[in-house]
């Protein structure tokens, strides 16, 4: 029977290519399969470059900062003075963008932040970026609720501290209870144990004193020296506390709970300014500790929002009972105080630490120092941070574009699955960078100065050479009454232009034409389809279907 079952029966075919115990279609689900997970496998086959490339991003705050000491230093002298429990100068730092102002000012706070809890002085830092968190209510909601997160995590360690006291209480009660012979040192009399607490005998002093007087009977009926106290002995839990008894405790603990349910979280929007400022005010002064508050990019809060943030937080000091409030303001503009009114002015600007650019070499240890930490030995070949530097020191010593094109070209080079990054990657780097920064000034732009922009690239597109205004004007016009777009006058296009310029998206050169007047002469700055592919994206003039006969009737006109 065996034999009849291991052949096939009659007009039965056998396929001798399928494997046994796999159909046609189990094969090709493993096929699928196979080929989906080779995707990400080959790019993670090659050797990895970076050992840790958060250390050559913004956000990165180092353990050590090159050619910053001084100002470190500085600003260190200034706020040792909340780690002796007085009020610091506000500080205003200055310097260009990329020159250690924000990791520096971090810095300092960490050390002072770490040195606060190592010496038990009540000390917090809070940082603001203004650029993201640029209105009056904002900073305030923000700072508001930060410091009730901050008071309601102190609430709950204080109410943890004293449930354990009364855990203490407890056990010592049970224990004397249980041992008549229970006499420890520093043992309150019977009513204070039986009250869990030292009742009216003034607790640890009248223990004290009943243990000196045996000890002082016993040295006279014996003639022997006094006998030490075993210092190991149980002490009652409340010595050593600010409370008598144990519904002092429970009071406590009802009081921390109480406030705690009276804090109320800021919303974004929606209350009047002076309830957030009294709930900040409020939140603050909760504790007794100095604050330090961190505005970075303060210029962008003035601008928008006027100076009425820094005149209120500058002045609180006069009215705050318990804490103390210090401000930290970080710019990139030397002259925003300008603006600022004469009071604000005096109290904010008490001391001014000013960041000069990095030169080359100072670029090229920065970049070393952090690339021994972020990429693996033997990663760089030795001309790739002398370009970095280089690129960076023409940029105004820019030290955060220098990690910027480092960390780019490793990236470019680990994706071209490279062991080591060359000067070519980083010229890449440079490149990609800069498109990068051109896409994002594109982006951004007032819908009337995308459409002076979109003037220009047809133009371009269409062969015109040397555009003048006029030129752009004509077919700015016919796009502005393709998408329903107000017409500004030529006078405002050309101012238009002109910002153009400034941001370095066109190059417009006045021309003079003799007797004709003078004109300007305006060509793009910048990658054509890239920028046209940047201005296609805004949903407002995605909704011209087929700009070319706008050009060609401009020709044929």
């Amino acid at each position: 029977m065996s034999d009849d079952n291991s052949e096939p029966r009659g007009g039965e075919e056998v396929d001798s290519d399928e494997s046994p115990g796999f159909s046609n279609l189990e094969r090709s689900d493993l096929d699928d399969e196979a080929s989906s997970q080779g995707l990400f496998d080959d790019l993670l086959s090659g050797e990895p470059i970076f050992e840790n490339k958060e250390v050559l991003r913004p956000s990165y705050t180092p353990h050590e900062l090159p050619h910053r000491s001084d100002q470190i230093n500085k600003m260190a002298t200034i706020l040792v003075a909340a780690l002796r429990g007085e009020t610091p100068s506000n500080i205003l730092i200055y310097g260009k963008t990329g020159t250690g102002k924000t990791a520096s000012a971090k810095f300092v706070s960490k050390e002072l932040e770490s040195t606060s809890q190592k010496y038990s002085v009540p000390c917090d830092v809070e940082y603001i970026n203004c650029e993201v968190t640029d209105t009056q209510y904002r900073v305030l909601a923000q700072l508001a609720n930060k410091f009730i997160e901050k008071n309601e995590a102190r609430i709950d360690d204080r109410v943890a501290e004293l449930e354990e006291l009364l855990e203490a209480l407890d056990e010592y009660a049970t224990d004397a209870e249980s041992d008549p012979e229970f006499d420890p040192a520093g043992a309150a009399p019977e009513d204070a144990v039986e009250s869990d607490g030292f009742g009216d005998t003034d607790g640890p002093e009248r223990a004290t004193a009943t243990t000196d007087e045996v000890a002082s009977t016993d040295e006279l009926a014996t003639g022997n020296e006094p006998e030490t106290v075993d210092e190991s002995s149980p002490v009652h839990p409340l010595e050593s506390t600010p409370f008598d008894s144990r519904g002092e405790v429970e009071t406590k603990i009802e009081d921390l709970e109480a406030d705690k349910e009276s804090f109320e979280e800021v919303p974004m929007t929606g209350w009047p300014t002076d309830r957030v400022y009294s709930v900040f005010f409020d939140a603050v002064d909760y504790d007794e500790r100095v604050v330090v508050i961190m505005l970075d990019e303060i210029d962008k809060l003035v601008e928008k929002s006027g100076d009425d943030t820094l005149y209120n937080l500058s002045r609180m000091n006069s009215e705050l009972e318990n804490s103390r409030v210090s401000i930290i303001g970080i710019s990139n503009d030397l002259k925003f105080t300008d603006f600022l009114d004469p009071r604000v002015k005096s109290s904010l600007g008490e001391e001014e630490i000013v960041f000069p650019p990095y030169d080359a070499n100072q670029l090229r240890d920065i970049l070393e120092h952090r690339s021994n930490v972020a990429f693996k030995p033997g990663a760089l070949s030795d001309d790739v941070i002398p370009l970095c530097a280089a690129f960076a020191a023409q940029e105004h010593g820019d030290a955060r574009r220098a990690l910027d094109l480092l960390r780019t070209a490793g990236e470019l080079a680990e994706r071209s699955q490279t062991e080591t990054i060359v000067e070519e990657h980083v010229r890449q780097a440079q490149d990609k960078i800069e498109l990068d920064r051109v896409v994002e000034v594109v982006r951004t732009l007032p819908t009337q100065s995308k459409l002076v922009l979109f003037a220009i690239i047809l133009l371009e597109k269409n062969g015109v050479h040397s555009i003048n205004t006029g030129e752009v004007f004509n077919i700015y016009k016919r796009l502005c009454e393709e998408i329903d777009a107000d017409v500004l006058t030529q006078r405002r296009v050309t101012d238009l232009i002109s910002e153009l310029d400034m941001l370095g998206i066109v190059n417009a050169v006045v021309v003079s034409k003799g007797r004709y007047g003078r004109t300007k002469e305006i060509s793009l700055s910048v990658p054509i389809d890239e920028t046209e592919a940047v201005l296609l994206s805004d949903s407002r003039l995605s909704d011209i279907d087929d700009v070319q006969p706008f050009v060609q009737a401009r020709f044929e006109n």
